[in-house]
C-alpha cells in the first residue's frame, strides 16, 4: 500500500479488534508495552497490521509514547489516528487513552462498512468534528489531520481547510447547510442562474437537518444525523457508577460528619472554641480589632 491511499477493508476489521482489546486489556491494569508485544500473534497475519503492531511496541520502548508510533507509519496509521492518541497522551487533558481507542475502534469500524464515496464522506467527517467537539480538543491540529486523510478527495480537502478557518466564527449548522444539495436548490428556485461557488458535498437530508438546528447548539444537529441517518455515535465520557465509586463517596462523606460532630461537641462541652477552629468571620474580626 502506497502511502496516502485507504486501507482494504480487512485492515480495518482487524483494527478494530486491536483498539478494543487494547482498550480492554489496558482496563485490567496490563502494561501497553506488553499487550502490543503479545497481541500481534492474535491479528490476522495477511494484513499488515501485526507488522505496524510489532513497529509500535518497539516505538513505546525507546519512548514511552504509542503516538510517536502512529505518527512513524503515516502509510498505515491515519494523521487523525495519530492526533487522537497524541491527544490522549497529553496530561493537560481530560481525553483519556480508554476513550481515544474506543473513539478509534468506532472510526475503524465505519471505515470497514463504508468505503469512500461522496455519501459516505459526511458520516466521518461529522462524527470526527463531534468528537474534537465533545472533547475539547483542538480544532486547528484536528481540522488539519482530518484535511490530510486520504479518504477525503478534493473537494472536501477545500472544505475542511474552510472550516478550520471558520470554525468559532460561523455556526457549524451553517457550515452544513450553506454546503448542502438543499441549499442550492433553494438558491435555483429564487434564481434560475444561479451556480454555486463551491460544489455541495451534503445531502438534501443532511441540509433539511441542519437548517431545522440553525441558531441552536450542534450538538443537536449530531444527535439528530445519528437518528435520521444512521450517522456513526460518539462514544461520551460517563459518570462512575460502579459500587467502589459509592463506597469510597459514602466514606468521604463519613469522615467530613465525623469531623463536624466533634467540633459540635467539644463547643458543647467548651472544650473548642469553633470561632478559633474555623477562623473569623470578617466582621467579626473587624469588630475585634475595634474593640481591641
Amino acid at each position: 500500500m502506497a502511502d496516502g491511499t485507504v486501507l482494504d477493508r480487512e485492515e480495518y476489521i482487524e483494527q478494530v479488534y486491536l483498539f478494543r482489546n487494547l482498550r480492554e486489556r489496558l482496563a485490567s491494569n496490563m502494561a501497553a508495552q506488553e499487550i502490543l508485544e503479545r497481541i500481534h500473534e492474535e491479528l490476522l497475519s495477511t494484513t499488515r497490521l501485526p507488522l505496524a503492531v510489532q513497529f509500535l511496541a518497539t516505538e513505546m520502548k525507546h519512548t514511552g509514547l504509542l503516538a510517536s508510533g502512529f505518527a512513524r507509519l503515516p502509510h498505515y496509521f491515519t494523521p487523525y489516528q495519530t492526533f487522537l492518541v497524541r491527544q490522549a497522551e497529553d496530561e493537560k487533558r481530560r481525553f483519556d487513552m480508554t476513550m481515544a481507542l474506543l473513539v478509534l475502534e468506532r472510526e475503524a469500524e465505519f471505515r470497514a462498512n463504508h468505503p469512500p464515496s461522496p455519501a459516505n464522506r459526511p458520516g466521518l467527517f461529522v462524527y470526527q468534528f463531534e468528537v474534537i467537539s465533545r472533547n475539547r480538543l483542538s480544532y486547528d491540529d484536528g481540522l488539519r489531520s482530518m484535511a490530510a486523510d486520504p479518504y477525503y478527495d478534493a473537494d472536501w480537502r477545500a472544505y475542511l481547510e474552510l472550516v478550520r478557518r471558520q470554525v468559532g466564527l460561523v455556526d457549524f449548522t451553517d457550515l452544513v447547510y450553506l454546503r448542502s444539495e438543499l441549499y442550492v436548490t433553494e438558491q435555483c428556485r429564487l434564481n434560475p442562474d444561479y451556480v454555486p461557488p463551491a460544489p455541495p458535498i451534503f445531502g438534501e437530508k443532511e441540509g433539511k437537518i441542519a437548517k431545522a438546528n440553525r441558531g441552536r447548539d450542534p450538538l443537536f444537529l449530531f444527535a439528530a444525523l445519528q437518528r435520521q441517518l444512521g450517522y456513526p455515535e460518539v462514544p461520551r465520557p460517563r459518570p462512575r457508577d460502579d459500587w467502589t465509586f459509592k463506597l469510597e463517596a459514602l466514606h468521604t462523606k463519613l469522615r467530613e460528619l465525623e469531623a463536624r460532630l466533634k467540633l459540635l461537641e467539644g463547643e458543647t462541652r467548651g472544650q473548642i472554641d469553633l470561632i478559633k477552629q474555623l477562623g473569623k468571620p470578617e466582621l467579626l474580626r473587624d469588630l475585634g480589632d475595634k474593640d481591641d
